[in-house]
């Protein structure tokens, strides 16, 4: 079992910036891939970055979305990842939540959400014009 939390939501400008935090417990050294994910109500929900770890280390991947503006992170020691979230626009609203699970590299890659059994309760992020 891996527990999650997020936190660090809030609301912001276009343009601002914030970084959200997902916090792991349990067994933690199980998972391989850890995600976040954001959804607006009555839309699907999206991968939005996720990091892959193997013997090599550690690889971020991002949505064609985020990409160049958020940025993945984690600190094993203690097990968090954050995402850091730049050049905010009003469309990067929506509810983030994490996710974590060992998953093949190619789902952890395509930040699939049905591969993820675990997940956090998630962290509202508005951004306003």
């Amino acid at each position: 079992q891996v527990q999650l939390m997020e936190s660090g939501g809030g609301s912001v400008q276009a343009g601002g910036a914030l970084r959200l935090s997902c916090a792991a417990a349990g067994y933690t050294h199980s998972a391989n891939c850890i995600a976040w994910f954001r959804q607006v109500p009555g839309k699907a929900r999206e991968g939005v970055a996720a990091i892959y770890t193997d013997a090599d280390g550690d690889t971020p991947y991002y949505a064609a979305s985020v990409k160049g503006r958020f940025t993945i992170s984690q600190d094993n020691a203690k097990n968090t990842v954050y995402l850091n979230l730049s050049s905010l626009k009003p469309e990067d609203t929506a509810m983030y939540s994490c996710a974590a699970d060992r998953v093949p590299w190619a789902a952890c890659r395509d930040i699939q959400a049905g591969v993820f059994d675990y997940w956090g309760q998630g962290t509202q992020v508005t951004v306003s014009s």
